[in-house]
């Protein structure tokens, strides 16, 4: 796959104390299959569907142990000049743009809203080689967070992004479009959230049955915290592995409903 354009998701990963059991979970869930490590980048992992990389896993770092969380990374030309657009429209850097061998450059940010991302600028590594929708790649992203103005208003000024938002007004939910083409979602969170539920970037990875995922899924010690449910993008269920990391199985081929009507945002 090509590198992709300024703040396109690009890639995902996540942080895990037990690897192992990690690749057996998400090897059962998603079809993944696993390269070797690379002891001298931490011991990271890729994981492939039907031989196209996924995604990633890695063992943290020392000192960075706690709450394993999928992080989406999205595609930068410079790293470098992203995260200082990420300080001056409010945001934080969490982890300096960092060269990864000849893979590429990486830094990690949280928005204003207190959701962390990663930021990505392709070397070798150009990020997903899987197709939007193919089984056990990833499909969508989405910032769930509880400050909607502030992530509407940081996004677009660090990236080139437009905005749109549903014109049901009965749902906060505003989309990221790049060139045109909508590259991201946010949704606020409301009541129907824990309060110690904090702002976070959701995954989705596709599955070609919806159901069948989710059994496999808690049947390997994970939960379901929503769904499944139908909608006119697909039927998805949000999950929980069992190192507590949230993400979201989508089926794209069983679909319900007319699209909802969006608008540019004023």
């Amino acid at each position: 796959m090509a590198v992709q354009p300024e703040g396109t998701p690009c890639w995902a990963d996540a942080m895990f104390a037990d690897v192992e059991g990690a690749k057996s979970f998400y090897g059962e869930v998603l079809g993944w299959t696993f390269g070797g490590s690379a002891s001298e980048f931490g011991d990271y992992t890729q994981a492939y569907a039907d031989g196209k990389a996924a995604a990633a896993v890695v063992p943290p770092m020392p000192g960075a142990e706690g709450q394993s969380a999928w992080c989406l990374y999205l595609a930068s030309p410079d790293a470098a000049a992203t995260a200082a657009k990420v300080r001056a429209s409010g945001g934080e850097v969490l982890m300096e743009p960092m060269k990864v061998g000849e893979f590429g450059t990486m830094a990690l940010a949280r928005d204003p809203g207190g959701a962390v991302f990663g930021i990505w600028q392709a070397g070798s590594h150009e990020g997903f080689e899987t197709e939007m929708g193919a089984p056990g790649g990833y499909c969508w992203g989405e910032v769930f967070t509880r400050d909607p103005k502030k992530v509407d208003t940081f996004y677009p000024s660090v990236f080139p992004y437009t905005l749109r938002k549903f014109d049901d007004e009965t749902m906060d939910f505003s989309m990221f479009d790049v060139r045109g083409k909508t590259v991201l979602g946010r949704m606020a969170m409301g009541d129907d959230f824990p309060p110690e539920v904090p702002s976070y970037l959701n995954v989705y990875f596709a599955v070609p049955d919806c159901d069948a995922a989710v059994a496999k899924a808690t049947e390997r010690g994970g939960a379901l915290r929503y769904g499944p449910v139908d909608s006119p993008f697909g039927r998805f269920a949000a999950l929980s592995d069992p190192q507590g990391a949230s993400f979201t199985v989508i089926d794209v081929t069983t679909t319900e409903g007319e699209m909802p009507a969006t608008s540019p945002a004023t």
